[in-house]
């Protein structure tokens, strides 16, 4: 559910509800409502304003070849102190192991200017 932000003047207090994209609020009553917050000294009948809109985050899975082809490094645990190394390059160990420092990736290779 997005999360919108509405401003009241007569208060000066910003504040952030999430509800419905059809709910349309207009007084600072039924902000209070809604955001389930005090109405304080505020008179309910209020006029606030929408300032900005956030949008729900959105997560895209990303394969172990597409992060190794954009040059990124995703180490796995598979047990403690041992690291698998899913988009290994040419030269990497696959696994990577607590105090071994010839197992850790070449971020040099992958890092750049």
């Amino acid at each position: 559910m997005p999360v919108y932000t509405y401003y009241c003047e007569a208060n000066g207090k910003t504040v952030e509800v999430s509800h419905t994209i059809q709910a349309k609020l207009k007084t600072w009553g039924e902000l209070c409502y809604v955001g389930q917050i005090s109405l304080g000294d505020t008179d309910p009948t209020e006029h606030i304003e929408r300032v900005m809109k956030k949008a729900p985050a959105i997560a895209i899975q990303t394969s172990n070849s597409e992060l190794k082809n954009a040059g990124f490094t995703k180490l796995v645990k598979r047990e403690e102190g041992v690291y698998e190394n899913v988009t290994a390059i040419d030269g990497e160990k696959r696994y990577m192991k607590s105090g071994d420092k010839d197992s850790v990736p070449h971020f040099n290779k992958k890092i750049g200017d």
